[in-house]
């Protein structure tokens, strides 16, 4: 009885330890990492939109997967199609890129986050239209606003009318609410 009770207190202990200290170590390395972060953290303020809505988008995009690349095109970490990142150099007054240039990481999260920024302006700061534009594209939120009547304050996941879009815009919303669980809010 003496062993089963002290085996019992030991796996309490243990459980106790996992959650507060090892499942938190286990997502930060492995679910939820966070490289780069310093880039991230200073494009992000730059950019004035949270750390943690950029991190849900790379992860979202490439899982932290330097040398990512689309079937279709879409480079490095943030998956930029090269037409919109020269496009966004031109509007950042940046000389004209590579792709090797375009999957630098500190260029592809420059470029990428500033994007997200735009979009973020462009739709009144809502995150869901945001993000179904980096995905879809902004001609194609622009439709739906336009057929659906939707206005800024548009936050029905499931009336975007893309199945892969609403799945991306769930998950990158849901990566941002685990990275401020992890990292905390004001980073």
């Amino acid at each position: 009885m003496k062993t089963t009770t002290l085996t019992a207190w030991a796996m309490i202990i243990l459980g106790t330890y996992y959650f507060i200290y090892g499942e938190p170590y286990i997502a930060k390395h492995y679910a939820y990492p966070f490289e780069h972060r310093a880039t991230i953290e200073a494009v992000a303020n730059t950019n004035k939109i949270p750390a943690s809505l950029v991190a849900g988008v790379i992860l979202a995009e490439s899982k932290y997967k330097e040398s990512a690349e689309s079937d279709r095109g879409a480079l490095g970490l943030m998956q930029l199609m090269p037409e919109t990142a020269h496009w966004i150099a031109e509007q950042m007054n940046q000389p004209k890129m590579t792709d090797t240039d375009i999957k630098a990481p500190a260029t592809n999260i420059q470029l990428g986050t500033w994007y997200l920024g735009y979009l973020m302006e462009e739709f009144n700061h809502n995150e869901v239209l945001a993000l179904a534009a980096y995905n879809a594209g902004r001609g194609h939120v622009e439709s739906w606003m336009e057929e659906y009547q939707w206005d800024k304050n548009f936050n029905d996941i499931d009336a975007i009318p893309f199945p892969e879009t609403r799945l991306y815009v769930r998950n990158v919303l849901k990566y941002q609410e685990r990275y401020e669980e992890l990292y905390g809010q004001d980073y």
